[in-house]
């Protein structure tokens, strides 16, 4: 903060502080008299008049202790532009000193588990509650509360897994993120109109779905030129560039005619942000044995 707006401030605040202040003893001295009466302020509203008497002792002492503990916070905590405070608070070292002390209570804990296998760890219940906790701190908003997923986020309760299902899959997806692309009609980008429609209705037959099984048959050239390369001939997809398979009921971004059609024409970029940095390795390693649980 330059010099002026530290300045600015802080004369702000005091004359707000001062200024109660005064205003508070100001009235109460205007008073002639700490009885009170049945004199009033001389108007009315709709028959009810305001009397002129003092504030209450109690109630005026209050105020005053507002105004002491106002201008004490301020000597004391950071409110006055640059000035820090006399015990030098901020946000920061207080986050950090409490951030010290879980780690001094929780780090054993997480070391633990974090040197137990996977698999093993996603069968130990208290590691497990620990791990729902992660989940729902920081995968909830994506995947859900119940890991179900929505239309563009997976489902990690089934055993569908774009990336690999494995506990090193998915160490690997926590740890450092995952980036899906699909490109707009594949890698055929002169596609027309019509191989989009023939490509979607392949897609489609694959769970007996089409819509035009002639189409649907003119597709499998169109797919097997813009679509092999990632899906694989039988359309199962590959886990090493994180493409679907499209023989199953199991879609990201929706299974009938149009969602597909979608897709094709416009293609879908989708981002797993990488917790490592976020998350300690032992967190992670909780964290990817509750969600190796979820579909084992």
């Amino acid at each position: 903060m330059s010099t002026f707006w530290s300045i600015w401030i802080s004369t702000i605040v005091l004359v707000v502080v001062f200024g109660c202040a005064w205003l508070l003893f100001a009235t109460r001295k205007s008073q002639t008299t700490d009885v009170e009466t049945d004199r009033t302020m001389g108007h009315s509203f709709d028959g009810i008049e305001e009397y002129d008497n003092p504030l209450p002792k109690w109630w005026f002492y209050l105020f005053v202790a507002t105004v002491v503990f106002s201008l004490g916070y301020l000597a004391l905590y950071p409110g006055l532009g640059n000035f820090k405070g006399l015990l030098g608070w901020t946000s920061t070292n207080q986050w950090e000193a409490e951030v010290a002390r879980a780690e001094e209570m929780y780090g054993p804990i997480y070391a633990q588990y974090g040197s137990t296998p996977v698999p093993e760890l996603a069968k130990d219940g208290d590691a497990m509650k620990i791990g729902q906790r992660l989940f729902a701190n920081n995968c909830a908003v994506c995947h859900g509360t119940a890991a179900r997923g929505q239309v563009g986020f997976p489902n990690l309760t089934d055993d569908d897994w774009l990336w690999g299902g494995t506990p090193d899959a998915i160490l690997q997806t926590l740890k450092n993120g995952r980036m899906g692309n699909m490109p707009a009609k594949g890698v055929m980008p002169n596609m027309t109109n019509e191989q989009v429609d023939q490509v979607v209705n392949y897609v489609l037959s694959f769970s007996g779905r089409e819509k035009d099984a002639a189409a649907a048959e003119a597709g499998k050239a169109v797919f097997a030129q813009a679509c092999v390369a990632c899906h694989g001939p039988d359309g199962k997809g590959m886990h090493a560039v994180g493409a679907p398979d499209l023989t199953d009921n199991i879609w990201l971004y929706g299974s009938n005619y149009e969602w597909i059609r979608e897709t094709v024409l416009h293609g879908r970029q989708n981002e797993m942000p990488a917790q490592s940095g976020r998350l300690s390795d032992d967190q992670i390693q909780i964290l990817a044995a509750y969600v190796y649980s979820l579909s084992n």
